[in-house]
């Protein structure tokens, strides 16, 4: 196995452990955000969103528990969203797609989340923590794109020679 095809596992196995782990978190979002609301006073802009986000949660889930079965699908769909990726774990060049497909959904985190938070009337500053999934999810994606470049290169510069 050659560097960049070590490199791309690295960076594809790191970013679907993350995708995955991100999925496991929407699941037990109201635990999750119960905890939030012990380590965040209530008196700060931070404290005070999430104990709004965790008793709009909690209140929806005592008498609607059926609308959490969506954050189960969110859960659902990361998941199947990195089993994607095995197919550029196993073949980076065949499956440079993903990896394209990868980087424009990253891209299209940051105007979704500024507009569709926006109209939702989440605070500009969550709206940029749920952007910096998106920039934090393209990085590897791109280190690995260029290692596929550099890999077909290499392929056709070894073709052109014979």
């Amino acid at each position: 196995m050659n560097r960049e095809n070590r490199i791309i596992k690295r960076w594809l196995t790191f970013f679907i452990i993350a995708l995955s782990l991100s999925g496991l978190t929407a699941m037990p979002v109201e635990s999750e955000l119960a905890f939030l609301t012990r380590l965040f006073p209530v008196n700060t802009p931070w404290g005070i969103w999430i104990y709004q986000v965790y008793s709009g949660v909690a209140g929806t889930n005592d008498n609607y528990p059926f609308i959490a079965y969506g954050y189960d699908w969110l859960a659902f769909a990361h998941f199947v969203l990195a089993i994607l990726f095995i197919g550029p774990l196993k073949d980076p060049v065949k499956n440079k797609w993903v990896i394209e497909f990868g980087m424009i959904a990253c891209l299209l985190i940051v105007p979704f989340a500024l507009i569709a938070g926006h109209f939702r009337g989440i605070p500009l500053w969550w709206r940029l923590i749920d952007c910096s999934f998106g920039v934090i999810g393209l990085l590897p994606l791109m280190i690995c794109r260029q290692k596929i470049i550099q890999m077909e290169m290499i392929a056709k510069t070894s073709i052109d020679e014979n």
